[in-house]
């Protein structure tokens, strides 16, 4: 090969990305998507629903919103936002396992990375025209301060852009802050007009028809958590030992409980 021009168009099809039109979209339980392609997932992680203690309006309300998206009816985007560890990830994903149970190919979670969000257009074009339903998953969302663009798009994308998602499609985010975007008090001192920094940052968590908020646990909800986690095992503890690894740690949440349960496990030498 001597031509310049053939070996350039060589390189570039060595390093160009995977083709999206090749993964196969109606099969797998969940896929992650890093902005120009996707990758299949054999099996997603989750705990049974059950095991999910301390947070029970919030699983009513997502699983049954999952189980329509799963069914072909209507269904809401979804915001899950507050405390750290409270099971908003876990939430996610255990509503899409039980929703797969009764018809696995009716629903696939699609993960998004928050860097491969300028890649949902071309994401959405592809599931709209595949006759499955799709949850599209974006964990830990947050934007930098001073990003106008990100939290525009996204709003554009929920609803009111032409690249909104399609019909078979419904997002659901987690997030520390329930408006998604930084708020800071300098906001009430805007000498223009107060209120519209206020509304344009809020306007991003309305579009969101269902939004569930998660609180750290009281104590006798983080021991239920140490109880559901560990008894299933046969793994012993102290109710003592249980709040003092909460005490370190700073927190009583669920993912709190499940350290602590790991080091009972390692101290039983024991595999999770």
């Amino acid at each position: 090969m001597t031509d310049p021009l053939e070996r350039i168009a060589a390189a570039l099809e060595r390093i160009a990305p995977a083709t999206p039109s090749d993964t196969d979209w109606m099969t797998a339980p969940a896929y992650v998507w890093d902005g120009n392609s996707a990758r299949s997932v054999a099996a997603i992680e989750a705990p049974p629903l059950e095991r999910l203690i301390g947070i029970n309006a919030q699983k009513q309300a997502v699983s049954e919103n999952v189980a329509r998206l799963a069914a072909g009816a209507a269904a809401h985007d979804m915001l899950l936002w507050g405390a750290r560890g409270m099971g908003k990830s876990a939430l996610v994903r255990s509503a899409t396992v039980a929703a797969q149970a009764s018809g696995p190919t009716r629903l696939a979670l699609v993960q998004v990375a928050a860097d491969a969000l300028p890649g949902l257009p071309a994401l959405f074009a592809l599931l709209g025209e595949r006759q499955r339903n799709f949850l599209v998953y974006l964990d830990d969302l947050g934007f930098a301060e001073g990003d106008s663009v990100g939290p525009r798009h996204l709003r554009s994308w929920l609803e009111g852009g032409v690249e909104a998602r399609p019909g078979n499609v419904r997002l659901a985010v987690t997030s520390n802050r329930r408006a998604i975007v930084p708020r800071h008090l300098a906001e009430q001192d805007d000498p223009v007009n107060p209120r519209d920094a206020i509304d344009d940052l809020q306007a991003l968590a309305d579009r969101f028809g269902l939004s569930v908020g998660f609180h750290n646990a009281g104590q006798d909800d983080y021991l239920a958590i140490v109880a559901a986690y560990a008894d299933p095992l046969g793994l012993t503890w102290e109710r003592a030992d249980a709040l003092e690894w909460a005490k370190r740690r700073g927190a009583r949440s669920g993912r709190t409980a499940w350290q602590y349960i790991t080091e009972l496990a390692g101290r039983a030498g024991v595999r999770l």
